[in-house]
């Protein structure tokens, strides 16, 4: 049941008519408060930037329960009311790393779920889950191993003109941030994290504030960021 539900975890994915009630899934951030879900962009793993639909992870988060629970059990007024509540728990986490607006990766999105389904003790969906992303992760990583495409360059805006993203620029802002603290924070960790979250096109403050974010991320996950 679980492979054949495979793509239940794409968070950001088609949103599987009939599995959800498209009133219900737009109910989910209820009580979530910002000025508008479009200020909010998401990246995809190839690189394409999306609209934010928190509705989306409401059908994916109901999808993974009928992967794991069925559909009988996914299909209770109790599940729809968990659903919702962890949408809404995913969003508001989201919404407080980014305040004003701003892009998440897919990544991103995914360990917010995966964190809500195991605070709200949904444990079997939550394992079913982490296995099924790093089943997809080895896959990924092994299609990788056998294509050797050429890696697409970024581009930035700077004064109004579009230029190639530079890395060595970006780095050496990064590492004189960290001097002095190289012995507990890693540059590179902050640099791949910004990268991560960049797309073509991306103004040169955005960048900046790409860098901010990447160091507030590893801050929750060691505070001597």
């Amino acid at each position: 049941m679980f492979h054949q539900q495979a793509d239940a975890f794409a968070v950001t994915g088609a949103s599987g008519a009939g599995a959800v009630p498209a009133a219900r899934a737009a109910d989910v951030t209820t009580g979530v408060r910002a000025a508008s879900f479009a200020d909010y962009k998401v990246i995809r793993r190839n690189g394409a930037v999306v609209g934010f639909e928190p509705s989306k992870i409401a059908v994916a988060m109901t999808k993974a329960f009928i992967a794991v629970r069925g559909g009988q059990g996914a299909a209770s007024a109790a599940v729809r009311e968990q659903v919702e509540r962890l949408t809404g728990n995913v969003v508001a986490a989201l919404l407080r790393r980014q305040p004003a607006g701003g892009t998440f990766h897919i990544e991103d999105i995914q360990d917010q779920v995966e964190l809500s389904l195991m605070r709200d003790g949904a444990h079997d969906v939550a394992r079913a889950y982490v296995l099924y992303r790093e089943r997809r992760a080895q896959e990924r990583a092994a299609k990788a191993r056998q294509q050797t495409p050429s890696q697409p360059q970024l581009t930035m805006l700077e004064n109004g003109n579009r230029v190639p993203l530079d890395l060595p620029r970006i780095r050496a802002l990064i590492e004189a941030a960290c001097t002095g603290l190289t012995e507990h924070v890693s540059p590179e960790a902050i640099l791949a994290e910004t990268v991560k979250n960049l797309y073509d096109g991306v103004p040169l403050a955005e960048v900046y504030k790409s860098a901010i974010l990447a160091a507030r991320a590893l801050i929750e996950k060691d505070p001597a960021y």
